[in-house]
């Protein structure tokens, strides 16, 4: 058991060598989530962001907030896989891919308006690195990070 309480601001920077172009089609198509998202089809339009589990069950469902590619990506997170999860406010994902000297991208993903979300703040704080690792890995490898 752990007293630390998950922030409602979680902020993650990773350097990626890849193009911003590269970085945004592994973020929003399924084709490339779900080699790096935990196996789950992820897809993320100007609508919707939707994410599928392996077996097409649902796991979240929310709007798009702004969609400007290749540069930066905002949506809503909701975790409906889960009940507890699921009855929380929604929180929020901002990508930020920024182009930098010698074909390389930083991404930083910021998730926040957790206030309202504490389960899903906790659930998140331990996944974002290994997604952007595997983001990482996969692009500059061909390569998934796990089996």
């Amino acid at each position: 058991m752990t007293t630390m309480t998950a922030q409602a601001t979680q902020i993650y920077s990773i350097v990626i060598k890849a193009t911003p172009e590269q970085v945004w089609d592994a973020i929003t198509k399924p084709e490339f989530t779900q080699k790096f998202f935990y196996g789950q089809r992820v897809e993320n339009t100007r609508e919707r962001h939707l994410w599928h589990d392996g077996s097409g069950n649902l796991m979240g469902d929310s709007p798009t907030l702004e969609f400007d590619p290749p540069h930066r990506l905002v949506h809503g997170w909701s975790s409906a896989y889960d009940p507890e999860m699921a009855a929380e406010a929604e929180s929020r994902v901002t990508w930020e891919i920024e182009s930098q000297d010698g074909g390389l991208t930083k991404l930083t993903v910021v998730h926040d308006k957790l206030e309202g979300a504490p389960k899903t703040a906790e659930s998140v704080s331990g996944g974002w690195m290994f997604v952007l690792s595997g983001l990482k890995t996969l692009l500059e490898t061909g390569q998934p990070l796990a089996g």
